[in-house]
């Protein structure tokens, strides 16, 4: 059966999302199933529910597939290599690809604003818009006064309609709360275009690829599944999709707790 737009507003609402609510979004179009309108409705849907008062929010990257191809060189040689292709206009640049379609249907919606950032981008529509994305720390930049922490600040909601278990980028906000030891952190180098004009930028942040530290798996989809069974969230299916709602500020303290338990060195070794 083909969802609507307005069949996948009533799923949403029996999540107890509502109206006037600033909500993040990770969804998977493909879990979600067929749906007239395609993403556009998805959107439409989610907008619906939170109405004209309320905000959503998506992280919708940047494609920076030219700078992975030389990622892997050492330092010198990456800025020198960047610096001979041709900068990435952040303000226009499609969404990152690994993100997923909704990303950049939602980037390219009418009225939704787009974060400068190089690295990681947010977008936003709604009367929190403005607040969320724009002028974010350009290092550390999922760390405090990040998208994150505001969307932590203003009470804001995670809703995940079939996303990857390793999908709550809130995770990485508790990452800088958690109380772990030598935390594993990462320089990276881009070549964009912005307002300011081209140049190649060095951003340095808590290694948010492969994690603080060391760990046998994924401890995203681990402190997902064990906050989840926790009783906190709010669980139904959009669609066809498994879909949970549930507080910002709730997985970020949830998670830096799970952090600070397991991931340190000693408790690791025992």
């Amino acid at each position: 059966m083909t969802a609507t737009r307005a069949s996948l507003s009533d799923d949403i609402a029996r999540l107890s999302l509502k109206p006037g609510d600033l909500v993040m979004v990770h969804a998977s179009l493909r879990a979600i199933g067929p749906v007239e309108g395609g993403a556009e409705s998805v959107i439409g849907a989610i907008l619906d529910t939170i109405g004209p008062e309320g905000t959503m929010v998506m992280v919708v990257g940047v494609d920076h597939s030219a700078r992975d191809a030389v990622k892997h060189l050492p330092e010198a040689e990456q800025v020198e290599a960047l610096k001979a292709q041709a900068p990435v206009d952040i303000r226009t640049a499609p969404a990152d690809p690994e993100i997923g379609a909704l990303a950049e249907a939602f980037r390219t919606t009418p009225g939704v604003i787009v974060g400068l950032h190089p690295d990681s981008r947010f977008a936003a529509i709604g009367p929190a818009a403005e607040r969320i994305v724009r002028d974010i720390p350009l290092h550390d930049y999922l760390g405090p006064d990040s998208p994150l922490d505001r969307l932590c600040d203003k009470q804001g909601k995670i809703l995940r309609l079939g996303a990857d278990e390793n999908t709550v980028t809130a995770l990485h906000l508790a990452e800088y709360y958690a109380g772990v030891a030598d935390k594993r952190r990462v320089r990276r180098w881009y070549h964009i275009t912005d307002d300011a004009g081209s140049r190649v930028v060095p951003i340095d942040s808590l290694d948010d690829s492969e994690g603080i530290a060391a760990w046998d798996g994924d401890y995203f989809g681990e402190i997902l599944n064990e906050f989840l069974a926790s009783g906190k969230a709010h669980f139904g299916r959009v669609g066809r999709a498994r879909a949970e709602l549930f507080s910002a500020n709730d997985i970020v303290c949830f998670g830096s707790k799970w952090m600070t338990a397991h991931l340190n060195p000693k408790k690791r070794a025992s």
